[in-house]
């Protein structure tokens, strides 16, 4: 059976094959794994096996998004997760805004998760909260391509469904309530200036988990998508060092 909505060009999961250390790559809300893909290109380039999922209901149309939950995007996530156990015996997980959120999720729920990644991650956002108990308004405008660089355009919806600011207000909550859980490495992303997420998100990410490594690193030329943005050199560069030291500093014997 035909899929009534296809998956748009740009929009496709993606894997790359590497070595056994698995990084796993969310993208955010509405968007696409266009927004990953070039770090998880960069990392790939580097030896990482790297597994970028679509969340479900993400990168199609913005009907399809509505009928899909929290729930089915922690699916995805974790879906990929499993693929990469399957050859990996190391495994860090990176994501950006919501894809921030499942970051942490996935670090609350697997406690062996080697180190996480999380960028301009969500765990309240106020105006969400209270758009996501409008009556009678079914979609609302896009939230996407909160991009300081004029020549780059995120591929994400031109609407967002009101049903899933509701899915993503309980993803948050439920992720905010559980950071005490998070005791590995983390490298925390935050803009400056973002107009979808407020920073102060990430710094309360930092505050609250318990990970003895955790550095809090501040982008000072980007909006809310900044894998996409001036500072994705920066994004790389320094993941790249977490990785490196992480893997250094553990009993990981590659």
């Amino acid at each position: 059976m035909a899929e009534k909505y296809p998956v748009l060009e740009g929009a496709e999961p993606f894997y790359f094959e590497g070595n056994e250390i698995g990084i796993l790559v969310s993208h955010g809300f509405t968007g696409s794994t266009q927004s990953m893909r070039p770090l998880g290109e960069a990392y790939a380039k580097e030896g990482y096996t790297v597994c970028g999922p679509r969340l479900k209901g993400h990168g199609t149309h913005h009907e399809e998004m509505e009928t899909t939950t929290y729930q089915d995007w922690i699916n995805s996530v974790e879906e990929g997760y499993q693929r990469l156990k399957e050859r990996c015996s190391t495994i860090f997980v990176t994501g950006l805004s919501m894809g921030g959120t499942l970051t942490l999720y996935m670090a609350e729920k697997y406690p062996e998760i080697k180190g996480i990644i999380p960028i301009n991650a969500a765990i309240e956002i106020p105006d969400m909260a209270a758009a996501a108990n409008l009556e009678d308004v079914r979609f609302l405008d896009a939230i996407g391509s909160d991009i300081k660089n004029p020549e780059v355009k995120e591929l994400a919806y031109e609407k967002t469904p009101v049903k899933s600011l509701g899915e993503i207000t309980v993803l948050m909550s439920m992720v905010k309530a559980d950071l005490g859980k998070i005791n590995c490495p983390a490298l925390i992303f935050v803009s400056k200036e973002d107009h979808v997420v407020p920073p102060s998100n990430s710094q309360d990410i930092y505050n609250s988990i318990k990970s003895g490594a955790k550095e809090l690193v501040t982008m000072e030329n980007s909006y809310h998508v900044a894998t996409l943005d001036n500072d994705q050199e920066l994004i790389i560069q320094r993941t790249l060092q977490f990785l490196q030291r992480s893997l250094e500093t553990s009993s990981f014997q590659g």
